[in-house]
């Protein structure tokens, strides 16, 4: 039994064999006042005691441990209090993504990549604002996921206008590729349309994401690349650190990938390739926003609506982080708002799949 947190604070917890590392996320966090570290482990099997005794509302978890790894403690974790939020760290390494991938569909919230000397500034913001998004929310009954205890609020929808989509976009950020793998499990539909992607991910996280994407089997799913053409029914992901846009060629479409400054603190950002997908199809796009932190998309949607496109998003109660949907949803521009699980429904019903 998990002791119950004291204080409005957000419990962290932080699973690394590294010292320094376990140092120098220590001294991030401690710099926000409404952030408590309630444990500094070095293995998994650790951290499963640990979190028996004390509990905790986020763990940071590094997923090359000895003793117990993190692959084999997060199960055991989430086992423990199935409400807690894990953060997988993983090296910058094709090897590290995939494995940090893995923890994610064996239910982590999120995943960074360790920081190096150049990075650290970055991998600071990244760890406050994840470990930020993760406030407490009351649970309906002990041990019961706080999830479970939401329901999004009544949100004023759009009437749907669009005709058949040319063109599915969909954008995520925390908590994304959980949800992703659960909306491309479902949709085994055959699709006439392209499907792009742009998920928050650093550069080789987004190949190894659309790696296990295409694993699911039922369509192709690949990192794009610039000039690359967009097939019907193929999912063509945003590399990290690049925006893709969209470009009409006759009937067809093809990526553009730009270096050009981040949006919304983001590159790759969802709105830039909403923006061009309006223009390329001449506003027949079908957006999808699912969850994660802040508004971006939400421009983008806008540009969508105002072409005579339609616009989806993920409900509050199934998002881990209600920031890009919940700010589309407030700003009065989804023609329907839905929990994970009706998403692909919907999908395949607007881009008349049969």
């Amino acid at each position: 039994m998990t002791v119950p947190p004291a204080s409005g604070r957000i419990r962290v917890m932080i699973c690394d064999d590294s010292s320094v590392i376990r140092s120098l996320i220590s001294r991030i966090l401690r710099e926000e006042p409404s952030i408590e570290i309630v444990a500094s482990v070095a293995n998994g099997a650790v951290a499963v005691d640990t979190l028996k005794q004390t509990g905790a509302d986020v763990i940071v978890l590094d997923v090359e441990m000895p003793v117990m790894d993190g692959l084999t403690a997060l199960p055991l974790l989430l086992q423990i209090d199935p409400s807690v939020k894990v953060i997988v760290a993983s090296a910058l390494t094709s090897s590290g993504a995939a494995i940090a991938l893995k923890a994610i569909r064996t239910g982590a919230a999120d995943c960074l990549h360790k920081p190096r000397a150049d990075t650290r500034e970055q991998f600071a913001h990244e760890i406050r604002a994840k470990v930020l998004a993760y406030q407490r929310r009351p649970r309906s009954a002990a041990g019961s996921s706080p999830i479970a205890a939401r329901t999004t609020p009544a949100i004023a929808v759009r009437p749907m206008s669009l005709r058949r989509p040319k063109l599915i976009a969909f954008g995520s950020s925390t908590g994304g590729p959980q949800a992703l793998f659960s909306i491309f499990g479902a949709l085994s539909a055959c699709l006439t349309q392209p499907l792009l992607l742009t998920q928050h991910m650093p550069p080789i996280f987004t190949k190894s994401l659309a790696e296990h994407l295409d694993r699911l089997g039922h369509r192709p799913c690949v990192e794009a690349e610039d000039g690359m053409m967009l097939l019907p029914n193929r999912l063509h992901v945003a590399p990290g650190d690049r925006h893709m846009l969209v470009e009409a060629v006759g009937d067809q479409f093809r990526a553009r990938l730009t270096d050009s400054p981040p949006e919304n603190s983001c590159r790759p950002s969802v709105d830039p390739m909403l923006r061009s997908a309006v223009v390329a199809s001449r506003g027949q796009v079908l957006a999808v926003i699912l969850t994660g932190m802040g508004r971006d998309g939400a421009a983008g949607a806008r540009d969508v609506v105002d072409a005579g496109g339609a616009v989806l998003a993920q409900d509050e109660a199934t998002s881990v982080v209600w920031g890009m949907p919940g700010a589309v949803a407030r700003d009065g521009l989804c023609q329907a708002v839905l929990p994970l699980d009706g998403i692909a429904a919907k999908i395949r019903e607007l881009a008349g799949a049969a």
